[in-house]
């Protein structure tokens, strides 16, 4: 007998010569599941006989006669999650479907095992192609990637690196995939919630919007007033209280009381309020809050992985209550915004960032999970402060260090799956690039600081092109810090310069200046460079300072991405408006306190001639009777659509090219009202729209560079990224 599947018919041998080792293992499971069902009475080794394996890896069974159940409790619809028994760590589901013929259940004709990511004979991850097609056509570019390749031994995200083993892409170092009987495990239970409970329940509570029927049936009588009152009426009532208060950072506490208790509610105010309170969720309230989270902290919002959990990590991830994390954003605390060191209380930016995912980008609240990696801090100040709720000790570093975040990704993907996005955020310079760089050809992964920053003020300069004139190759580039954001906003304008002129990236990049607290970057200074600047270093006179930089390379645009304040003083922003009509000046560093200039100071040492943005948001400006209004170079434009992409693709790799699909789309939104106001970025009221058209970029270059799985493709990206879209208006409970 043969098996009938989309791609034809399987022959009649047994495993052991009809199949690879990973493909016999899966039939064997699904011979003996289907055994177990009652439908099946040959043995596991008779089971290629009914399995076709299609080329997307696909089992496709189809028995040749139905059978009655023995048991009558079996739904419609059965979803088995057997990831323990796959012995890979992505959750893989059998899909039973059941149907009615007389008085009888039976099971239908065609039972599917969809194996959701591309497994090869020694299980690794190898490719996402169709078999028939042969080995995959790689995408060979002048990307950014050029300056992490040389950490990964020339490696390129589109290689899928055969580093990746057991449990969709890490090493098994917890022996899970060997587990015996006697090995200890977790008991998970679950309950619906009602009275009290319910009412303690943030994802579910509703407040007084519960309805008399809902009151009855949830045994909520007598523990709320008589009063049914609305989510509109709520969400009137909380901004007046909210507004009352003076002090940004009481607002912002008040916003994480709310999250605490009323999911739905924080996340209604929010997208309906974002452009008044954004600065008091993220930037720049949140560095404050950051600064004094020992102080403010009230119970845990995301989960904190410190040197004492070593060894148990993956334990320590099972301890979250929910299963389906989609996107996790990490941070070790070190380089927080432009404050420096604070430790464990760098909490306050996974929070903010993931909070951002869910009203700008529609992430489900329940899919996300914020991480502080603990390894202490150098901080003198915080562990003299009884307050500091962190590891008092120094940083740990080396091998110390990776060994810990090496087993923290591990346990991610082994827990989590392939395709859970893992956001660096906050690492300082020398592990930022070192991480992307490692785990960059392994998991999915994306670095804000980096990659994030770099796309969003790409976005920003393609917009300006509009107002300065010009095209991207005709300008000259100067930054005023070499860091990760500086490093990566120059690479990413080097490519689309190289994309726009077919030549090589190393050319592009002779366009671009860069200057760090030891002067102008040059060739001379190269052996002294760390690997991240040497792209940089030019053949030109050692220049010691930002204005004299400024008046010897002429740049049009001037970008300052270095965390120190007041450093685009009134001499250099001069020298800008001598050597151009329109220069373009991005002030990117936050919070406010660490901007290289203010709106103001801009607009007025310019006469008004300049076109500005920020990293952190400021009033408008009036000078001479004009009023300017300056936009905001703010990665929430970015990282929400760009992780919605991922998501809704079910992408697997981050390529450089879908940082150019999210920067174009971006760009794309600016509207020509905008441009009369002298903005470069579109207002945040319109950020869901702008987030969705993100995601379909994202995911439309996901599917063109084969990194996405999940199919069919969509045909229209954008309705289908709206459609996925989470909504915080609340629901009616039975």
């Amino acid at each position: 007998m043969a098996a009938h599947g989309k791609y034809g018919s399987a022959e009649t041998k047994s495993l052991s010569s009809h199949l690879p080792l990973y493909k016999r293992h899966w039939a064997t499971i699904l011979a003996q599941l289907s055994q177990s069902c009652g439908f099946l009475p040959a043995p596991p080794y008779l089971c290629a006989t009914y399995i076709t394996l299609s080329s997307r890896n696909s089992i496709y069974y189809r028995p040749t006669e139905t059978k009655p159940l023995s048991f009558l409790s079996l739904p419609h619809m059965i979803w088995l999650n057997i990831a323990s028994l796959m012995g890979h760590g992505c959750s893989k589901k059998i899909g039973i479907s059941g149907c009615w013929g007389g008085d009888k259940r039976k099971i239908s004709e065609k039972v599917v095992l969809r194996v959701n990511s591309q497994v090869s004979q020694n299980n690794n991850i190898h490719s996402t192609g169709e078999e028939e097609e042969g080995e995959e056509k790689k995408v060979i570019g002048r990307n950014m990637e050029s300056t992490l390749k040389s950490l990964r031994d020339g490696e390129s995200v589109l290689d899928l690196s055969p580093r990746s083993t057991v449990s969709g892409g890490v090493e098994d170092v917890y022996g899970e995939d060997r587990a015996t009987e006697d090995q200890l495990v977790t008991p998970w239970t679950f309950s619906v919630a009602s009275g009290y409970s319910l009412l303690r329940d943030p994802q579910y509570n509703k407040g007084l919007a519960f309805t008399e029927k809902e009151r009855d049936a949830h045994y909520l009588r007598g523990l709320l007033p008589p009063t049914v009152s609305n989510q509109s009426l709520q969400e009137k009532k909380l901004m007046h209280n909210i507004r009352q208060y003076q002090v940004p950072l009481q607002k912002y506490v008040a916003m994480m009381d709310l999250q605490e208790r009323n999911e739905r509610l924080f996340y209604k105010l929010l997208i309906d309020n974002v452009e008044e309170l954004l600065p008091v969720v993220y930037t720049p309230t949140v560095g404050e809050a950051c600064q004094k989270y020992g102080s403010i902290f009230r119970r845990p919002q995301g989960l904190y992985i410190s040197l004492k959990e070593k060894g148990k990590i993956l334990e320590v991830l099972k301890n979250w209550p929910e299963r389906s994390i989609q996107v996790i954003v990490v941070t070790d605390g070190e380089r927080i915004l432009g404050l420096g060191d604070l430790g464990c209380q760098g909490m306050g930016i996974p929070v903010g960032k993931l909070a951002l995912y869910t009203a700008l980008g529609g992430v489900r609240p329940s899919a996300c999970l914020p991480v502080t990696i603990d390894v202490g801090t150098n901080n003198e100040k915080l562990l003299n402060n009884e307050f500091y709720i962190g590891l008092r000790q120094n940083r740990a570093t080396g091998q110390e260090y990776y060994e810990l975040l090496h087993e923290f990704m591990t346990a991610v993907k082994q827990n989590y799956g392939e395709k859970v996005l893992v956001q660096f955020e906050d690492f300082a310079n020398h592990n930022a690039f070192e991480l992307l760089a490692k785990y960059g050809t392994t998991h999915l992964v994306f670095n804000d600081d980096i990659q994030g920053t770099a796309s969003v003020v790409l976005a920003g300069v393609v917009a300006a092109l509009k107002l300065i004139g010009g095209t991207l190759p005709e300008h000259t580039f100067l930054f005023l810090g070499a860091g990760e954001a500086g490093t990566g906003i120059a690479e990413l304008i080097a490519l689309e310069m190289s994309k726009q002129t077919k030549t090589p990236i190393e050319e592009s990049r002779k366009k671009i200046w860069l200057v760090d607290s030891k002067g102008l970057i040059v060739s001379s200074r190269k052996n002294s460079l760390q690997h991240f600047k040497k792209p940089w270093a030019h053949e030109h006179e050692p220049v010691n300072s930002l204005l004299e930089a400024v008046k010897v390379i002429k740049p049009t645009v001037l970008i300052g991405s270095s965390g120190v304040g007041k450093t685009f003083t009134k001499e250099v922003v001069e020298a800008m408006t001598l050597n151009n009509d329109k220069p373009l000046i991005l002030a990117l560093s936050n919070p406010t306190s660490q901007s290289e200039c203010t709106a103001e100071e801009a607009y007025q040492w310019s006469e008004g001639r300049t076109i500005f943005a920020s990293g952190s948001p400021f009033d408008p400006v009036e000078y001479k009777g004009k009023v300017y209004a300056s936009g905001q170079a703010n990665n929430a434009y970015i990282f929400p659509g760009f992780g919605l992409g991922l998501v809704i693709s079910g992408a697997i790799r981050v390529h450089d090219d879908m940082l150019l699909a999210a920067s174009e789309a971006l760009a794309k939104q600016v509207s020509e009202e905008n441009y009369k106001n002298g903005l470069i970025y579109p207002p945040f009221s319109n950020i869901r729209k702008i987030s969705a058209n993100i995601a379909a970029n994202v995911a439309a270059k996901a599917y063109e560079l084969g990194l996405a799985t999940r199919l069919p493709r969509p045909q229209n990206l954008v309705e289908y990224a709206e459609s996925c879209m989470y909504t915080p208006v609340y629901r009616n409970y039975r």
